[in-house]
Formats: C-alpha cells, sequence, structure tokens
C-alpha cells in the first residue's frame, strides 16, 4: 500500500487496479484464449491444462517483469514469453499454443476491460448507497427553510431537501451513464497484430467468439485497437461524477464556514483536527472530494488526447492509457467513499439556517414582495421601487419591514399583514415540494 492511498481511493479500487490483479486479468485472457482454441480444434485438449495452470499472478515476479517491459515497450511482452516458459517446463506441445493468434494489445486491453468491469460494479454498487443516503437526506429535509444563494449570496429562499434533491438527481443520471457506457465498454478487444485475426485463419471469428463468451464479453463486429472511443467514454463518466461529487464537496464545505455553520461532517477522534489550531474542525472528506475533483479532469482530457491513434495499432497514446485510466478510476471511487461517509454522519445545524434566514433582516424576501407589487404596478416599476427600498433598508440599518411599512407608495399596494406574509421565507419557496417529489419518486423506482 502507497501512503496516501487510504486517502484518496478506496480498499476495492486500489485491489482491482492493484499490480496483482493487472497481472492476473492478463493471465486469464490467456488461460481463456487456451480453452477456445481447443474448443475450435486449433489446440489439442491436453494443452488446456498447463496453460491454466502457470496463469495466476502470484507464480511471476512484479520486479522481473517490470524491468523486462521497460525494455520490450509494454508488459504483454515479457508476460507471454514467461508464462511460455513456464508451460514448456511441463508440456512442450502445450506451450506452442500459448497466446497463439494474439497479440500484446489483446491481453493488455483485455485485461483493462475485464478491471473496469469489476470497477463499475464497484462504482455502481457504491453510486447505490449514495443514491439511498440521498433519498433520506431529501425526504427528511424537505421541509427544513435555507437561504438559497447565487453568486455566493443570499438569493431567495430554498429548502435543505430541495438541494439535497438537486443531488440526488445528479446521481440518478450518474447510475444511468455508467449502466449505458459499461455496455459499451464490456467489449472484446481481440485482433491479432493487425486486427485482422489472419494468424488464426478461417477459424479466428470462431475464436474470438467462444473468447468472448469465456470471459462473458459482448462479441464486437470488428476490432478496435485504434478506436479509443470505448476507454475514453469511460474516463469521462468518471470524470463527469467526479465533478458532482467535487460540486457537492463544494456546497458542504461553504455551508460549514465558521461564519455559515449550517453543516458539518461527522466528528470522530483524529478526523479534521489541526497540527498547530487546537480548535479547528476541518471538513477533510470535501478536501479530498475536490482534490479529486481538480485532478481528474486533466487526466479525462489525457484519454481524450490518446484517442488520436496511428492507422491500425497506435503508438504512444496507447501507452497513455495504461496508468491514466486507473487513476481516474481510483480517484473518483475514493471521492465517491469519502461522500457517502460524510453523508451518512452528516451534522445539520437547522438554528444556523434560521439565523443565516433572517441575518438580511427580511432582504432576502425582496423578490416575493417585488412579484406582489408587480401585479398592481408592472414588472419594471415594482423592481425599481422594491430596490430602492432595499438600499434604503441597507444605508439605515432598518429592517426591511419597516422600510417597506414606511413607503407610502409600497403601503397603498400592501397592507401590514400583506407584508408580514410576504416576509415569510416558508411562503415564498414556489415548486420546490413538487420538484422533490419528482425526483424522490424517480429514484425511488429505479432502486
Amino acid at each position: 500500500m502507497r501512503l496516501l492511498d487510504p486517502l484518496f481511493t478506496s480498499d476495492r479500487m486500489r485491489e482491482i487496479f492493484s499490480d496483482a490483479s493487472r497481472l492476473q486479468r492478463m493471465l486469464d485472457f490467456e488461460a481463456a484464449l487456451a480453452r477456445s482454441l481447443e474448443r475450435v480444434g486449433i489446440a489439442a485438449q491436453s494443452s488446456v491444462a498447463p496453460i491454466e495452470s502457470q496463469c495466476h499472478s502470484k507464480l511471476f515476479s512484479n520486479d522481473t517483469l517490470a524491468r523486462a517491459a521497460a525494455l520490450a515497450g509494454n508488459l504483454a511482452i515479457p508476460l507471454v514469453k514467461e508464462l511460455t516458459a513456464r508451460v514448456a517446463n511441463s508440456d512442450d506441445k502445450a506451450a506452442g499454443f500459448v497466446h497463439l493468434g494474439a497479440t500484446s494489445q489483446d491481453v493488455i486491453d483485455t485485461g483493462m476491460v475485464l478491471q473496469l468491469r469489476d470497477a463499475f460494479d464497484d462504482t455502481q454498487r457504491e453510486l447505490a448507497r449514495f443514491s439511498t443516503t440521498l433519498q433520506k437526506l431529501t425526504s427528511a429535509h424537505r421541509q427544513t427553510l435555507l437561504a438559497g444563494r447565487t453568486w455566493l449570496q443570499q438569493a431567495s429562499p430554498v429548502t435543505l431537501g430541495l438541494k439535497f434533491a438537486g443531488w440526488l438527481d445528479a446521481a440518478e443520471r450518474h447510475r444511468e451513464r455508467f449502466t449505458e457506457t459499461r455496455r459499451r465498454a464490456e467489449v472484446l478487444p481481440f485482433g491479432g497484430a493487425a486486427g485482422t485475426l489472419a494468424a488464426l485463419g478461417n477459424n479466428g471469428p470462431r475464436v474470438a467468439e467462444f473468447l468472448a463468451t469465456d470471459l462473458n464479453l459482448a462479441l464486437p463486429d470488428i476490432s478496435w485497437h485504434a478506436q479509443r472511443d470505448r476507454f475514453a467514454e469511460v474516463a469521462t463518466t468518471y470524470g463527469l461524477l467526479a465533478g458532482t461529487l467535487g460540486k457537492i464537496a463544494r456546497d458542504i464545505s461553504l455551508m460549514s464556514q465558521t461564519e455559515i455553520g449550517e453543516l458539518a461532517e461527522p466528528a470522530a477522534p483524529g478526523r479534521g483536527g489541526s497540527s498547530t489550531l487546537p480548535h479547528k474542525r476541518n471538513p477533510v472528506g470535501c478536501s479530498v472530494i475536490l482534490a479529486a475533483a481538480i485532478r481528474v479532469p486533466n487526466l479525462v482530457s489525457t484519454m481524450l488526447a490518446a484517442m488520436v491513434q496511428e492507422h491500425e495499432r497506435g503508438l504512444g497514446g496507447w501507452h497513455a492509457e495504461w496508468e491514466t485510466l486507473p487513476e481516474i478510476c481510483m480517484l473518483t471511487a475514493g471521492a465517491l467513499s469519502h461522500l457517502i461517509q460524510v453523508l451518512d454522519g452528516l451534522e445539520i445545524h437547522e438554528e444556523a439556517m434560521t439565523r443565516n434566514l433572517n441575518s438580511t433582516r427580511g432582504l432576502l424576501m425582496a423578490e416575493a414582495v417585488s412579484m406582489a407589487l408587480a401585479k398592481a404596478l408592472g414588472k419594471m416599476s415594482a423592481h425599481q421601487l422594491v430596490e430602492r427600498a432595499s438600499h434604503q433598508a441597507i444605508d439605515s440599518g432598518k429592517s426591511f419591514r419597516d422600510v417597506l411599512a414606511g413607503e407610502t407608495e409600497i403601503s397603498k399596494y400592501l397592507s401590514a399583514g400583506e407584508i408580514d406574509s410576504l416576509l415569510d421565507p416558508k411562503n415564498y419557496t414556489g415548486a420546490a415540494q413538487a420538484m422533490i417529489d419528482r425526483v424522490l419518486n424517480s429514484s425511488k423506482k429505479r432502486s
């Protein structure tokens, strides 16, 4: 384990993209290829067991393969060479069928697809947990009043449940994206040296079919060595999720500021402390999520740039994917894990929300007053009148209610009771409840 792994990724995703898993998934391809060659009649039945017996990552030295890969240009070449030698030690004839008809990219890309399938499973499980947590928060706080903020300034009232519903709605779109993306990504990348499977003669398509079935992958219409949209789509799908997680973390961290105090991350021994300030309670979960949201877009850009590959198999672009795509998955998984932990124990300070709602002494409700006056004065005239009253309240230090009540032009149209009603935040949340209902209903149907 690297020192920062527990901070920036999850245990499961680190396991999926570990060196041992990378090797094992490549070896899974080789074992499946041997079985497919036997089923088509190219390889003898007796050759399968000797090959399968050597397709275990624990039998190989990572250091030896790593040093050899630096000379060979990819990991598959030394891996296949050593696998062949190992099989030959017990069955020289079987060794002749190791990697038959395949090329290095088939091994590496298929291994990556198999790793991605595990990553998709994990991410979709975590997204389901994320969705369930947000459903509960949305339902519990659908009526909890909160100052809506635009351009980091108070705008008009919303509810905390509406904010949670917005996060939930985005989470559900990500669940749909992952379902769609994995359908296009879990496809066998097998084409041989130049994508034609020529080394297998007329048996190439049948070997590919058996191989896809064995590995439980879809069979493509054509090999896709140099068409990298599948992997790029995976990167962008994870990148979009990372962006949403970052947006949520930004909201939570802003609402956790000392002067705001509306939310706080869960308290736990050793969590969020400072090395020098004893009183600090830092939003450490949000910091990790935001770090991922900063790092991932640049990695996604690398994957998009790597799509421009030459002819039938690329030079350099393919290599650029090997560490980049796993890092995208791991960083996003880490951010998602941290956010679930934050939300599971999120501290919600409703008294602070009420205090902040009242901090402008009624100015938060200026639009409500303007809309009521617009019925008699027209929108522009009403806006200008309320804007003038707002500035007067700010300059004089008076409450907005007192200024409104003292304006003859306003009191002609609005009684004291009507002004009080207009200045009550709970009367101006618009379609918030209907929107919450729609989001919750859609989410629960999917669950």
